[in-house]
């Protein structure tokens, strides 16, 4: 009889200890799980916006805007912009629907205030439009080369043609031989080499646009085969210059007189604008 009460007495001892530890010593059962239920902030709280500007060769000098995370620390915004790469419709940026075709790549090179000052850095056809291109019964041909501007820039040029019917033609295919081919595919590098190397990047891509390298080609191989559609279909930026700002505010302009025109066109407070209409009235 008295082990069984020593027994009972000692299980009591130890549910109890265990009662008081699972409430009092160990505090984490009562809290629940470590690391639960973080306070969610939006990050879009810590962005700033930034409008991207385009160089002056094309009709639209604001194409968009950016984000970026605020300066904090050592971490600067300006830093976190510089070499964005952005991709966008020659349609939009000189606002016609029949250049929708070309896709053009601007690198954002400077940022002042609260704007990007970009620069070209390549340029391409959309994929829908290369298919169209490509038929059957005619040679595709194409060429590329390496070139030096003027002001030091090293571009990649690629050139794509298609042979097409002589005038009264029945046959149903017009193939090129490959000799021809090849005549053909080197006055194409040297037409682009001409063109490239006596010229600085703002007028080369000038040219780009209304095809005229695509023109001259087609004009100097008809007398090799008859050619169409003739174009620069894609040109890639390989080496940049060291940086230079005063050659970048060249191609930009200034933007001082902009933001002054936008600062004025501030709207009246709504106060004056009733008395106003209040001494009108009156009158």
């Amino acid at each position: 009889v008295y082990h069984f009460f020593f027994v009972k007495r000692r299980q009591d001892r130890a549910t109890k200890s265990a009662a008081t530890m699972a409430v009092g010593k160990n505090k984490r059962i009562s809290k629940g799980k470590k690391g639960g239920k973080k306070k969610v902030v939006d990050p879009f709280t810590k962005k700033e916006w930034y409008t991207l500007k385009a160089p002056t060769m094309f009709t639209t000098r604001s194409f968009g805007k950016t984000l970026v995370t605020r300066t904090q620390g050592t971490k600067i915004a300006s830093e976190g912009l510089k070499g964005r790469v952005y991709e966008i419709s020659l349609a939009d940026l000189n606002q016609d629907e029949d250049q929708a075709f070309r896709k053009i790549k601007l690198k954002c090179e400077d940022v002042q205030g609260r704007n990007c000052l970009t620069q070209f850095n390549g340029m391409d056809f959309t994929t829908d439009k290369l298919r169209s291109l490509v038929r059957k019964w005619q040679t595709l041909i194409e060429a590329y080369v390496d070139v030096k501007t003027t002001d030091d820039y090293y571009l990649r040029l690629f050139c794509i043609a298609f042979t097409k019917k002589r005038m009264n033609q029945i046959k149903r295919s017009c193939y090129a031989q490959s000799s021809q081919i090849r005549q053909i595919r080197a006055k194409m590098v040297e037409i682009m080499r001409q063109h490239a190397s006596t010229c600085d990047l703002k007028e080369l891509v000038s040219k780009f646009i209304p095809e005229v390298i695509g023109k001259e080609i087609q004009k100097s191989c008809s007398g090799i085969y008859p050619l169409q559609n003739v174009a620069i279909r894609k040109c890639k930026v390989l080496k940049s210059p060291k940086f230079d700002l005063q050659k970048l505010m060249e191609v930009h302009g200034d933007y001082a007189a902009e933001d002054a025109a936008m600062a004025a066109k501030v709207d009246r407070p709504e106060e004056e604008s009733e008395e106003k209409t209040e001494e009108e009235a009156e009158e």
